[in-house]
């Protein structure tokens, strides 16, 4: 499994705009069109479009 790092600012912003709340998540990967974040409690990944 990978491990996940601390989201930025603007990921922050982002994925609060798309409904999430950001205290429970990390980040894995970050590209021009996908954010994969890691859920810190149940250690699922999931894939957000932007």
């Amino acid at each position: 499994m990978k491990h996940g790092k601390k989201l930025t600012v603007e990921m922050k912003k982002f994925l609060r705009s798309k409904g999430y709340e950001v205290g429970c998540y990390l980040f894995v990967k970050n590209t021009s069109d996908v954010l994969v974040i890691l859920n810190k409690e149940t250690g699922q990944t999931e894939e957000v479009r932007r």
